[in-house]
């Protein structure tokens, strides 16, 4: 929830269910407002606490979120915890053992159940998306200088690990990363110009599901909307995340309806919510150009 200024705050709500299928929504208040040092600064663009995506890990009965801390060194990954989904505690700013210190860093969001890590260690596992410098810069250049980019270059998912252990012992553990690596996408006909996390994943018969976002260069852009973001599926192995058995070869939606297509961002559909349904039945809550929130229905067959 953004203030004047480009102030990111968090909110909470509770939702019902109405006969007609939408959700009436209550304001609860704030889970978190930026307070902690690398959620402020004094740069005119903004700060704050956005991009929440939330994790109920059972094996620490604990509800994690991951979120996009907009501090003075700009996008960074910070974790928060609660017992309840209501009452939110800061744990800080991810730390990753052994690499250098990370310019920026987005699109966070932890998986409900201990994988294994690529060396075999029992770990809680996270997306996040290693943010290229120069796509914080201006559009037409940034886009540009992304496309020059080989494949491999470009921004993507990456995968990373937290000792279950350790954890157990101590939630802060939580923020020391001890290892991370990007994910091997099979090739598809979007998420050209970078795909990212979306929602968490969930689990199912053949592996772990994850409704992610990818970006493409609009066809015909339409004055400063240069991009098109649309939602898409990969499946991964269900001990050995690393490993992808499937992405879809198309989207699974686009931009099309006038809340998706005009807003704070035009020609943006974002996933970053999924609740299940039924055993192949999912309700995917993703943003529309930055303005509103839109709610479907995914079906497995």
């Amino acid at each position: 929830m953004v203030a004047p200024g480009n102030v990111s705050r968090i909110g909470s709500f509770s939702a019902r269910e109405c006969p007609d299928g939408t959700l009436e929504l209550e304001f609860c208040g704030f889970a978190l407002e930026p307070e902690a040092p690398y959620e402020l600064r004094d740069d005119p663009a903004g700060y704050g606490c956005e991009d929440p995506r939330v994790t109920f890990v059972a094996v620490i009965d604990t509800y994690v979120m991951a979120y996009v801390a907009f501090g003075p060194r700009g996008p960074e990954v910070a974790v928060a915890v609660s017992a309840d989904g209501l009452s939110w505690k800061r744990l800080g700013l991810l730390r990753f053992r052994g690499t250098r210190e990370r310019f920026a860093d987005k699109d966070a969001a932890f998986f409900p159940e201990p994988v294994l890590s690529p060396s075999g260690v029992e770990s809680l596992a996270f997306y996040h998306r290693p943010t290229l410098e120069l796509s914080m810069g201006d559009p037409k250049a940034a886009l540009a200088a992304i496309e020059a980019l080989p494949p491999d270059e470009r921004e993507s998912i990456a995968i990373g690990y937290v000792p279950l252990d350790a954890v157990r012992k101590d939630l802060r553990a939580l923020c020391t990363v001890t290892q991370t690596h990007r994910l091997a996408l099979p090739p598809a006909d979007w998420g050209t110009i970078k795909v990212g996390a979306g929602a968490p994943p969930v689990a199912i018969a053949e592996g772990w599901l994850s409704v992610i976002h990818g970006v493409d260069p609009l066809a015909h852009p339409e004055g400063a909307s240069l991009l098109q973001y649309c939602a898409g599926a990969i499946v991964h192995d269900a001990r050995r995340p690393e490993h992808i058995l499937f992405r879809s070869p198309q989207p699974l939606f686009v931009p099309e309806a006038g809340a998706e297509l005009y807003g704070a961002v035009g020609h943006v559909v974002f996933p970053t919510g999924i609740d299940r349904r039924g055993e192949r039945e999912f309700d995917v809550y993703y943003g529309m150009a930055d303005y509103e929130i839109g709610r479907g229905r995914l079906t497995l067959d």
